[in-house]
């Protein structure tokens, strides 16, 4: 069975389609390096990205019904699944769901629909639930283990949560017909402590929490994308900026991802071969809703 589109490599752009950032020849790079889509070629090791990676993999391997991935907004949830769905070997067979705000119903009928399994309209829940029982044992038949993963599951209702739940009653005697991975923003965690979603919590057999990046991992995730956008010469940012972009964004890798590419157009506005710290300082000010360090509204960079 083919996989869901979004485990296929992604196909390239035309080359007269490409949306270059204008700094790119200034600074010699092949392509954007901190560019806001959760591109898998940027995949940083280094951070726990790789650690909630490293959770899933060994989770999905060892049979477990229940494994949740929770992280802030910006840490990279999306990132960490489109790597996990090019990563998984072909004894697995995914299901992606990345817009969960559907009930109980419409999800059955969306993993139908990724099974590759007709569903007419009509049908009903009670037959389209031995439906689905019927082809994740053909699957399963096959050698293959089917895993449901939900991106932003924290909008998941609570009767599609439950429904869920139940999916992963589907099992033979020594295995889970499906195994579900959950992406979710921390109120899914507080969701999860209410009494009518004890049994849900209860499957949880893994849980990763993401955490922002610390000093040193911002330097490295910046020199680390850097490099691999083919930024081959000096360093592209100087220590100072590197430290200033930290303190900016809080290590949350989508905010640094802003400020790093916003330091860079102002570095190529005013012909520099370096990104400084009043090139960041501008980044900031120029981000809207981005609190302003106190150092930073009182550094000589000003």
């Amino acid at each position: 069975m083919a996989a869901p589109a979004l485990s296929r490599p992604e196909p390239a752009a035309p080359q007269a389609n490409r949306l270059q950032a204008p700094y790119q020849a200034h600074f010699g790079l092949a392509r954007e390096p901190f560019g806001l889509s959760p591109n898998t070629h940027f995949f940083f090791a280094g951070s726990s990205h790789q650690a909630a990676l490293n959770t899933l993999l060994v989770a999905l391997n060892s049979g477990e019904g229940f494994v949740a991935v929770i992280g802030e907004v910006g840490l990279g949830k999306t990132l960490i699944c489109r790597q996990l769905l090019n990563t998984l070997g072909q004894q697995f067979t995914t299901a992606y769901i990345p817009n969960p705000v559907v009930d109980a119903r419409t999800l059955r009928k969306a993993l139908a629909r990724e099974l590759q399994l007709p569903v007419s309209a009509s049908v009903d829940d009670a037959d389209l639930h031995e439906q689905l029982h019927d082809r994740l044992l053909e699957i399963a038949r096959s050698g293959r283990r089917v895993v449901l993963i939900i991106d932003e599951a924290q909008a998941l209702p609570d009767d599609t949560l439950e429904c869920v739940r139940l999916l992963t009653n589907l099992e033979t005697e020594s295995f889970k017909l499906l195994q579900v991975v959950l992406f979710a923003q921390p109120e899914l965690d507080r969701r999860l402590k209410q009494p009518h979603l004890r049994q849900l919590r209860q499957r949880i057999a893994f849980s990763h929490r993401l955490v922002p990046l610390d000093r040193a991992l911002s330097t490295a995730y910046l020199r680390h994308r850097a490099q691999l956008a083919g930024h081959a010469q000096s360093a592209l940012f100087s220590p100072r900026a590197e430290k200033m972009l930290h303190t900016a964004s809080r290590g949350v890798p989508r905010v640094l991802n802003i400020l790093a590419h916003k330091s860079l157009l102002a570095a190529w506005g005013r012909g520099a071969s370096q990104v400084a710290a009043g090139h960041v300082l501008r980044a900031v000010r120029d981000t809207h809703g981005l609190p302003l360090p106190w150092w930073l509204r009182w550094s000589g960079a000003a």
